[in-house]
């Protein structure tokens, strides 16, 4: 059955700029959604009741991120380039339609338009197929994934929970990053680093020689994410500038006020090429790599790097010269060594948590794949 058979799509309103405010109803927009937004804005004024959303309601972003999501936040109002789903044409089991609709979000992606912001047509969304079983069928095929949502979900929180222990335990050790209550020496990353040097703006090629981490390899709490890896040729007599060994650090210059400062230990055997877009950091002796990048991804740090980044509206950058102009402390190099043995131990736990994740991962795919095509 197409989607625009099934339901009716409400539009979100055109919010300006002078609307949003500190009191009233939560301004609801794509990036409140899929998390990336630091500053929700409020309305306190009259407004169409149609596009009013509560606690329960499925929301589909059609436009720069694709996605479909049950809202669970409470009244709120909704922004452009959101649907509404107003269930009014034919009995559907709501769970079902939000995994069958997360199913075709690659199919629309095929359909999307735009140079700067991608976004699907009306028509093009309301022609989208899904199965349509019996209702009976739909709650069967929605609880079997709710199952192994909730499993994939309780693994995540596992992962969660490690880094924070991770996290608490370097504050235990070394102290909150501002107050400095231990006293350590405290010097500029510039007086840390034996080379900074910024990565190759060359494009990606299909079946280059070199893995290319561009920033979205980079996660925002520290961590490689290789599952959208491109490739580059570098010719030999260059290589040396934008390639990254175990133990660099990888810096992300730019990005979204959000995002920007994104810090990574690179701990792969593999020599790989860096983007422009991302600094490579090469420490001297006296602070170690894993030290040093979990320093720079306390939200106190966080909160250092969004204050001096500037730029366009949703880019902005920190040069190398501003980032080793950033203070860091240096603890009891003991007791470096002793955080990472600690980070070491947290880390084989993950693994075998990521590995019972992956199989979840595995499992709800093949049911998605069963279920929808």
């Amino acid at each position: 059955m197409k989607l625009g058979d099934v339901a009716t799509y409400i539009n979100g309103y055109a919010f300006k700029p002078k609307d949003r405010g500190e009191i009233g109803l939560p301004i609801i927009r794509i990036q409140d959604l899929t998390g990336n937004a630091y500053d929700l804005g409020f309305y306190d004024g009259e407004y169409p009741e149609k596009i009013e959303i509560n606690y329960g309601d499925i929301l589909i972003s059609w436009s720069a991120s694709l996605g479909v999501y049950i809202w669970n936040r409470g009244k709120a109002l909704l922004n452009q380039h959101i649907f509404k789903v107003v269930f009014d044409k034919v009995d559907i089991d709501k769970k079902y339609f939000v995994y069958a609709v997360q199913k075709k979000l690659d199919e629309m992606k095929m359909k999307t338009h735009g140079a700067t912001m991608k976004h699907i047509v009306k028509k093009d969304f309301d022609a989208i197929l899904i199965p349509y079983p019996s209702l009976n069928e739909q709650m069967e095929i929605a609880n079997n994934l709710d199952k192994v949502s909730r499993v994939i979900v309780a693994y995540k929180k596992e992962l969660q929970l490690l880094d924070n222990l991770v996290k608490a335990r370097f504050v235990e050790l070394f102290g909150d990053p501002i107050k400095n209550p231990k006293g350590w020496e405290i010097v500029t990353i510039g007086d840390v680093v034996t080379e900074v040097r910024y990565g190759t703006s060359k494009p990606a090629v299909e079946g280059g020689k070199y893995p290319y981490l561009r920033m979205n390899n980079l996660t925002a709490d520290g961590h490689l994410d290789l599952n959208d890896l491109k490739y580059i040729d570098i010719p030999d007599d260059e290589i040396e500038k934008c390639v990254v060994r175990k133990g660099d650090i990888l810096f992300n210059r730019t990005n979204s006020i959000e995002l920007v400062g994104k810090t990574a230990v690179f701990d792969l055997p593999e020599d790989m090429v860096i983007a422009g877009y991302i600094i490579r950091v090469r420490l001297n002796e006296r602070i170690l790599p894993e030290v040093f990048s979990q320093y720079m991804n306390l939200e106190a740090l966080k909160d250092i790097l969004r204050s001096m980044a500037k730029g366009a509206v949703n880019q902005a950058n920190i040069n190398a010269q501003e980032l080793q102009s950033i203070k860091v402390y240096i603890p009891d190099m003991g007791l470096q060594k002793q955080f990472i043995e600690m980070k070491e131990q947290v880390d084989k736990s993950k693994v075998a948590v990521q590995k019972a994740l992956d199989e979840a991962q595995l499992l709800f795919d093949s049911l998605m794949q069963e279920y929808f095509g």
